[in-house]
């Protein structure tokens, strides 16, 4: 259970970055679009999580880590269109990226684990 105790602090810190980042852009950047889009994604990547764990089965777990995988590779999209039509700096991009993609990395390997133990003849 330890590894989803790193997740679920991980994603809850990133998602407290996500609040921040669309108050940023609502407040300074008069930005209403695509900062909504940013919160949606980068807040349900843990919501999803939180979800999981308290799921009823082991494949009602890795359902909804697949769905927080989805949502973060959808965050690191707005990230990157956020960083390109200059509504973030570089500066900022970077170190979000690099958030999103450890939650990435944790997200994959939990997944692999999962796959193996609800598949064990596919490993």
């Amino acid at each position: 259970m330890a590894k989803y105790n790193i997740l679920q602090e991980k994603s809850f810190k990133f998602a407290v970055r996500m609040v921040n980042l669309y108050k940023h852009l609502c407040e300074i950047k008069k930005e209403y679009v695509l900062s909504k889009q940013i919160l949606r994604s980068g807040t349900s990547i843990g919501a999803n999580i939180e979800e999981g764990i308290g799921g009823q089965s082991d494949k009602d777990f890795f359902a909804k880590l697949n769905i927080s995988y989805k949502e973060m590779r959808e965050t690191i999209y707005w990230l990157k269109l956020l960083k390109e039509t200059e509504y973030i700096t570089k500066e900022q991009y970077t170190s979000l990226f690099a958030d999103a993609d450890e939650l990435g990395k944790i997200l994959g390997k939990i997944k692999i684990t999962m796959s193996k133990k609800l598949n064990p003849l596919n490993s």
